[in-house]
């Protein structure tokens, strides 16, 4: 189940200025933020989005984890674990692109949901918030393709060796 949590400006003010992608970015557009920004709440097992679906929004974590699961031919692979005060669906904010990824709260979750025009309002004015993202989405990659390149490795020695 998918909730909206409901605090006064000054609760969410807090919640967000401990988030350190956010806290550069001074306390006038957080507060912008935190007044054009819900917080939602997410059950443990519940989807926040699926691969394919077309985003509009991305979402930072406050408390909880996901797990992100990428649907191939043969079943789902756990792709990342997403935790505190990190990103996700960020990639749909960046280009239009269904989600390339499906994400599931994998514990009790609560996060912020932050749209398009908003996130596009933090970076022109904050450009180093813009890299912070650039930083994790490469990161990421850097992860995958190491993944990537590890589970060729294995699958070629499993070929030579069979």
């Amino acid at each position: 189940m998918t909730e909206t949590t409901e605090l006064d400006l000054d609760a969410k003010l807090s919640l967000l200025m401990e988030i350190p992608l956010l806290a550069r970015i001074g306390r006038p557009n957080i507060t912008h933020l935190a007044s054009t920004s819900d917080i939602l709440h997410f059950d443990s097992g519940h989807t926040l989005f699926r691969q394919g679906d077309i985003g509009k929004e991305a979402y930072i974590i406050i408390s909880g984890e996901a797990e992100v699961v990428s649907e191939g031919p043969d079943g789902d692979i756990s792709v990342a674990t997403i935790g505190r005060h990190q990103f996700i669906g960020e990639i749909a904010l960046l280009i239009d692109v269904p989600r390339t990824a499906t994400v599931i709260a994998s514990e009790e979750l609560t996060s912020l949901m932050v749209s398009k025009e908003m996130f596009y309002h933090i970076v022109v004015e904050y450009p180093a918030v813009g890299i912070e993202v650039m930083r994790e989405l490469a990161d990421r990659l850097l992860k995958t393709t190491t993944r990537l390149r590890d589970s060729t490795d294995h699958i070629d020695t499993i070929h030579l060796s069979g």
